[in-house]
C-alpha cells in the first residue's frame, strides 16, 4: 500500500473522523481513513452507545426493583437481575453499529487503513499496523480526529480491578457492590444511575459546589436531589487527595470545607475529565500549534496553523461531544472542498446527560446572560403539571427558558426531567431560526406529550401560563 495517494487522509474513525470521511467522499474526494483500534471510536465502542444501552437496562431494573407496586406489578421482589447480561446486550448494540460504520465506509468508497498513524510531513502519513510493516500514504490534506483520553491524577491510574476509567467500567460484567465515583459530570452521574439501579451502594464525589459543574448550578442541585432520593450518596465540594488500594477494597480520602472525610468501597471510577490525544502524532515535526490546554489549535474552518493540516473532534478541545465532532467533520470537509461554511457557535451546541432524570441544555444560563449584559426574562414549567409525565410516573424536574427581554431572543434553556434530551432539538432549532417564545407558544403541540412543557414554558415567558 505504500505510496498510495488520496485527496484527504483522516486520522481517527470516531464520530468526527468517520463522518468527515463520508462527507469528503460525497463531495467527490478520494478519502483514506486511518484507525488504530475501532471503527466508530470510543463513542460507538465504549462510550455513548453502550452506555445508553446499559442505562435502558437500568431504567427497567429500577422500575421493577423499586416501583413495581406503583404499576400494579406483583412478585417483583422475587425477580433476579443479571448485570452481566445487560453488559452483553450493550456490547451487541455496539457491535451492530460498528459493523454499520464499516458498511458505510464501503458504500462511500472510503479506504480504511487499520494501524497507528504518524505525520512524516505535511502531506505524508506513516501507518503502522499491529502486524506487518509500516507504509506511507500521501495527500494534500490531512485531518486529525484522534479524540481524547481520560484525565488522571497521580495515584489514580486504572488497574482494571479496583481503579477504573469509563473504559474498564463499561466492559466489566461484574456489578460493583460499593463503588466510589470521582467526578460528578456526565460520565459520573450516568454510571451512578446504572449501578444504583442494580442495587449497588454508590457514592459520587465532586470537587465543585454542584454536580454537572459546567451547567447551570440549579440543574446540578436538582439532579443531586433526585439521585439522593434514589439512595445515591452525593458529596459536593469534596476534593479527593488520595486513593488507597488494599486487599479488602479501596479507601478514598477527601477534603471539604467541613473537614476531612474518608469513604470506603470496592471500586473507584475516575471520571474527572479528558485530555486531547496529541502525543506521538508527529505534530512537532510538522509544526502544528497547540493551545495552552494541549489541544490542537484550529480556526473556524477547522484549519490548523499548518496549511493542509486540519483537526476536528475532541482533539481540538472545543466541546468534547460526539455530535459536535460530527458537525466539525462535515464543516471541515466542506471547507476543504471550497464550499461556503457556517461556523459553529459552541455556546449554542446541545448538551445532554442521560442520568435519571435526564438533563439537557444549550446556550447561556441565566447568570451568563446577565454577565454578558442582557436584561433577562426567565420562564419555567414543571413536569409535575404535564399529563404525559404524570402518566409515565416520571414527573421530577422542569424546563427553564432564558429569554432576552429586549427582542424575545431565546438565549438558552435548561431542562431536567423525563426524556428531555429528546425535547432539546425544538429549542435549538428555534434559536437557529430566530424564533421567539411567542412563536413556540403558537405552535400547536400534540396532547398528551412531554413536548407540551416547551409550549407551556413559552406561554409563561409571555406572562400567560396556562396550566400553572
Amino acid at each position: 500500500m505504500s505510496g498510495q495517494t488520496y485527496d484527504v487522509i483522516v486520522i481517527g474513525a470516531g464520530p468526527a473522523g468517520y463522518v468527515a470521511a463520508i462527507r469528503g467522499s460525497q463531495l467527490g474526494m478520494k478519502v483514506a481513513l486511518v484507525e488504530k483500534e475501532w471503527l466508530g471510536g470510543v463513542c460507538l465502542n465504549v462510550g455513548c452507545i453502550p452506555s445508553k444501552a446499559l442505562l435502558r437496562n437500568a431504567e427497567i431494573a429500577y422500575l421493577l426493583r423499586k416501583r413495581a407496586r406503583d404499576f400494579g406489578i406483583r412478585g417483583a421482589e422475587h425477580l433476579s437481575f443479571d448485570y452481566a447480561r445487560a453488559v452483553k446486550r450493550s456490547r451487541q448494540v455496539s457491535q451492530r453499529l460498528t459493523k454499520g460504520v464499516a458498511f458505510l465506509m464501503r458504500k462511500n468508497h472510503v479506504d480504511v487503513h487499520m494501524g497507528t498513524a504518524r505525520l512524516v510531513d505535511r502531506t505524508v502519513v506513516e501507518v503502522t499496523p499491529q502486524e506487518g510493516k509500516s507504509y506511507r500514504l500521501h495527500a494534500p490534506h490531512i485531518v486529525l480526529a484522534t479524540g481524547a483520553r481520560p484525565f488522571l491524577l497521580p495515584g489514580m491510574e486504572p488497574d482494571g480491578q479496583q481503579v477504573l476509567t469509563y473504559r474498564e467500567a463499561i466492559l466489566q460484567e461484574r456489578l460493583p457492590e460499593k463503588p466510589v465515583i470521582i467526578g460528578g459530570g456526565a460520565i459520573g452521574v450516568e454510571f451512578a444511575t446504572v449501578w444504583n439501579a442494580y442495587g449497588a451502594e454508590v457514592t459520587v464525589v465532586e470537587m465543585m459546589p454542584h454536580l454537572l459543574p459546567m451547567e447551570d448550578p440549579e440543574l446540578g442541585r436538582e439532579l443531586a436531589k433526585a439521585l439522593k432520593k434514589r439512595g445515591i450518596q452525593v458529596l459536593t465540594q469534596h476534593k479527593v487527595v488520595k486513593v488507597e488500594k488494599g486487599q479488602e477494597g479501596v479507601r478514598v480520602y477527601m477534603e471539604s470545607p467541613k473537614g476531612e472525610k474518608t469513604v470506603e468501597g470496592d471500586q473507584v471510577l475516575v471520571a474527572i475529565g479528558f485530555r486531547p490525544n496529541t502525543q506521538n502524532l508527529g505534530l512537532e515535526a510538522v509544526g502544528v500549534a497547540l493551545t495552552e490546554k494541549g489541544a490542537i489549535a484550529v480556526d473556524e474552518r477547522m484549519a490548523t496553523n499548518v496549511p493542509g493540516i486540519w483537526a476536528i473532534g475532541d482533539v481540538t478541545g472545543k466541546l468534547m461531544l460526539a455530535h459536535v465532532g460530527s458537525a466539525q467533520g462535515i464543516l471541515c470537509m466542506e471547507a476543504i472542498a471550497g464550499k461556503e461554511i457556517v461556523p459553529l457557535d459552541y455556546a449554542y451546541m446541545p448538551r445532554a446527560v442521560y442520568s435519571q432524570p435526564q438533563v439537557a441544555a444549550f446556550g447561556l444560563t441565566e447568570a451568563q446572560a446577565r454577565e454578558q449584559g442582557y436584561t433577562v426574562q426567565v420562564a419555567r414549567f414543571p413536569f409535575q403539571a404535564n399529563g404525559k409525565a404524570l402518566a409515565l410516573g416520571e414527573h421530577e424536574g422542569w424546563v427553564k427558558l432564558v429569554v432576552n427581554e429586549a427582542d424575545g431572543e431565546l438565549l438558552g434553556a435548561q431542562l431536567i426531567g423525563p426524556e428531555v434530551t429528546e425535547l432539546l432539538p425544538e429549542l435549538t432549532l428555534a434559536h437557529m431560526m430566530e424564533l421567539t417564545p411567542e412563536e413556540i407558544a403558537r405552535n400547536v403541540h400534540a396532547h398528551p406529550t412531554l413536548s407540551e412543557v416547551l409550549m407551556e414554558a413559552a406561554h409563561a415567558a409571555l406572562g400567560a401560563a396556562i396550566h400553572i
